[in-house]
């Protein structure tokens, strides 16, 4: 079994819960730890959030990187629940894990340079805003040696925005840190609202999760809280957990299909943050990521929910999910 070193990049945010309680209980997965950056609310909860979930998952051996509070150019937008702030102790039980001193960006640069001296390369799960990962980018131009792959959700092309009519939150977030990463020259692997938009999760399925102990308890109060429906734009119930498409496609490639292309982003104007994919060559730029166009929707729901429910005490590697002695 191939076993993928990834670091996860995100700003939790309840589609990143999904996506790192996933990670956290597979096999294929070493997650070397979460880099943490403001998004769907202010760092400050993004941070508490992820502490939270590393301690549900009882994998408390997974280190906790503060990032970026802000985006690298344009002023801040939060995400829809922003109100919210932390999860609620009542959704998401409190722990006592807590972040490292160390930086998520130095973090990110020492991972990559570890990697490199190791003869490896690390894979970035990028699920929220893309500054952590562009400033360590600009910052050390060793660290793109490091990096294997970058999977991130973001974009939209046909199916337009969620945040705005022509954007996709993450990208519209730091519109500028994505247009770093896609210039990198680091492989890029996106999957864009067009395609998580295919995948549609329903109460039936939360009320499944209940199966995985502490941390499938959590996500279920999370999906049951917090409403993913939208059946005006989608035509019929249920509704998309973007972020876990990433680890899916990791763990199960074959549930994806894709395509290559330049993918480009407007970072001034009106339309900051939205995104274009060139899939025909009417730019003549090589193409810069693997754009996940189709999802298997029964095999990645099963797949999400299969995985959540290991953490009701299936032992990965030596460690027994779902306790806190773990």
């Amino acid at each position: 079994m191939s076993i993928h070193k990834v670091i996860i990049d995100a700003d939790p945010g309840v589609d990143d819960a999904a996506a790192i309680l996933m990670a956290l209980a597979s096999p294929e997965i070493e997650v070397l730890g979460l880099s943490i950056v403001a998004g769907n609310v202010s760092l400050e909860h993004t941070v508490t959030n992820a502490c939270k979930l590393v301690g549900v998952s009882g994998r408390r051996n997974v280190p906790v990187f503060a990032g970026a509070s802000g985006p690298l150019v344009r002023e801040q937008v939060f995400g829809k629940y922003a109100r919210i702030g932390s999860f609620d102790d009542r959704l998401v039980k409190a722990g006592d894990i807590l972040p490292s001193k160390e930086s998520a960006i130095q973090f990110i640069v020492r991972s990559a340079r570890a990697a490199v001296a190791a003869g490896e390369q690390i894979t970035i799960c990028a699920i929220g805003p893309l500054t952590n990962l562009a400033l360590a980018l600009i910052q050390h131009s060793d660290v793109a040696r490091g990096i294997r792959q970058i999977v991130s959700m973001g974009g939209a092309f046909t199916a337009l925005g969620h945040r705005t009519p022509w954007a996709e939150f993450n990208i519209y977030a730091d519109p500028h840190a994505a247009e770093i990463v896609f210039q990198s020259g680091v492989p890029i692997v996106l999957m864009p609202l067009d395609m998580t938009f295919q995948a549609l999760f329903t109460t039936e399925h939360f009320k499944r999760f209940r199966a995985g102990g502490e941390a499938g308890a959590a996500l279920h109060n999370l999906f049951s809280t917090f409403d993913r429906s939208d059946e005006k734009r989608f035509g019929r119930p249920g509704g998309p957990i973007h972020d876990a498409t990433t680890i899916a496609w990791l763990i199960r490639p074959e549930l994806f299909t894709s395509r290559e292309a330049f993918v480009g982003v407007q970072v001034t104007g009106l339309t900051m943050g939205y995104t274009y994919a060139d899939f025909y060559k009417k730019m003549d730029r090589s193409a810069n990521a693997t754009v996940v166009t189709e999802v298997d929707e029964a095999g990645f729901i099963e797949l999400l929910i299969e995985r959540i429910a290991r953490h009701g005490g299936e032992a990965i590697d030596g460690q027994t999910l779902g306790g806190s002695h773990a």
